[in-house]
């Protein structure tokens, strides 16, 4: 994968190579910017506030599997011209793919009720005005806004919408950091051994291998083809080009992402940490605990990152669960369609943002569903990657476009860490 991105690099070396980037950037770089959504910060600042930097190395481990996973499944979403389940349902029974988006449903609404909470309390930190009334506002304008406008309008204001993620990394200048410290501790691996430890790493693993994110990514990459009616296929393989610029794109999106991940937990560990603030729940919480030793600013920065992350993947959330049921089910899909052409499509978006808003409005502690999330997507992604797994290698289903040996391992090796992830975080 490497190669190839560094072949991509040298390709559009010259006077247009900045413009030549940000054509190609999209699917990737939201997706991958996704990840680090408001329940993902509050795990990466518990992290920085209970443990230091301690997992700063944990960021650039992980980072190779992740890009891979999402390189093969947008190459899979490319190739056949289908979701990554309308790939997997040519290779598994209807009823275990019924159970995966059940499952994913349920794991991505109470994640959705994670992020409006998130995404509420931050707004009310900056407006003094009580959360629920963001969280009913900002689920609404959320759902309105997916059935509104079409998919190309939704993609570029996500993709605009990733740059206030810079909000993270300008927080950890503010603070003046020793960088001389923090590259030691970024290279130098530090094993989880207390039940502690172990289950912030695990919480890490899976707050940043997620299900959801595979769905969305191959789904992305079938719109992405449809709105700009691109010719993908020459003799029943996708164009060379387009494979390398998917790559360098979501390999960007997914360094970028690990990036502003590094940023939330080094600014965590120089502030909080560092005073002996510990004792943080969400990610409101770090944005409060910030101002008295970081600043104002520092709080301002922090809360309106947390603000976008929240509207970067609400959406992508929702509609990840309603490809996956739409393809399954062959329903009618895709955001450039209307609400009366693909009505259960967004019957399913809307049901899982109306069920991480009563989440919100009911005595449930968002905190414990999002933890209960996390367990069903442990159990969730090692059978997702073996599923991924078969599905791109085989040459059939692919049009002679499978992955290389070295790429299987990669799946392969990252399956098996979820497995085993999935069985400790019950141990733990």
């Amino acid at each position: 994968m490497f190669s190839v991105v560094d072949k991509v690099a040298k390709r559009y070396r010259g006077s247009n190579k900045l413009k030549r980037f940000f054509s190609i950037v999209g699917p990737g770089f939201v997706t991958g910017a996704a990840d680090d959504d408001p329940s993902g910060v509050a795990t990466f600042s518990i992290a920085g506030a209970k443990f230091g930097d301690m997992f700063l190395w944990v960021v650039w481990a992980i980072w190779p599997f992740v890009a891979v996973v999402q390189c093969v499944c947008a190459k899979i979403g490319m190739v056949t011209g289908k979701g990554l389940a309308g790939a997997m349902s040519q290779k598994m029974p209807r009823f275990i793919m019924i159970g995966i988006c059940a499952l994913l449903f349920i794991a991505n609404f109470i994640n959705i009720g994670a992020d409006l909470a998130g995404i509420a309390d931050a707004a009310q930190l900056l407006t003094g005005i009580s959360s629920h009334f963001f969280v009913a506002i900002f689920g609404v304008v959320i759902f309105f806004s997916i059935i509104k406008f079409r998919y190309q309008q939704i993609a570029n204001f996500l993709k605009w919408l990733v740059l206030l993620l810079f909000s993270y990394v300008i927080t950890a200048f503010i603070v003046d950091p020793d960088w001389d410290l923090i590259m030691h501790s970024t290279f130098s691996v530090s094993i989880p051994r207390t039940e502690g430890e172990i289950a912030m790493f695990l919480a890490l693993l899976g707050t940043t291998i997620s299900p959801y994110l595979f769905f969305w990514q191959a789904s992305h990459e079938v719109e992405e083809g449809r709105n700009i009616k691109r010719k993908m296929l020459v003799n029943n393989k996708v164009k060379p080009i387009e494979i390398r610029d998917r790559i360098l794109d979501v390999s960007f999106g997914t360094l970028f992402a690990n990036i502003v991940m590094f940023f939330i937990i080094l600014t965590t560990s120089l502030t909080l940490n560092a005073y002996g603030v510990t004792n943080i729940e969400t990610s409101a919480d770090v944005a409060k605990a910030l101002e008295p030793l970081a600043g104002e600013m520092a709080t301002l920065l922090y809360a309106v990152g947390i603000i976008a992350v929240g509207f970067l993947a609400i959406p992508t959330l929702a509609g990840s669960a309603a490809y996956a049921f739409a393809e399954t089910y062959n329903w009618s899909q895709g955001l450039d369609l209307g609400w009366l052409q693909a009505k259960s499509f967004y019957i399913i978006i809307g049901a899982s943002i109306v069920l991480g808003m009563m989440i919100d409005f009911s005595d449930i502690d968002p905190i414990k569903a999002m933890f209960f999330s996390a367990i069903i997507n442990g159990m969730i992604a090692p059978i997702l990657l073996f599923a991924i797994l078969l599905v791109a290698r085989d040459k059939k289903v692919m049009t002679g476009n499978q992955i290389s040996w070295p790429v299987q391992a990669m799946i392969f090796v990252t399956a098996s860490i979820m497995f085993v992830a999935s069985i400790a975080m019950f141990v733990v």
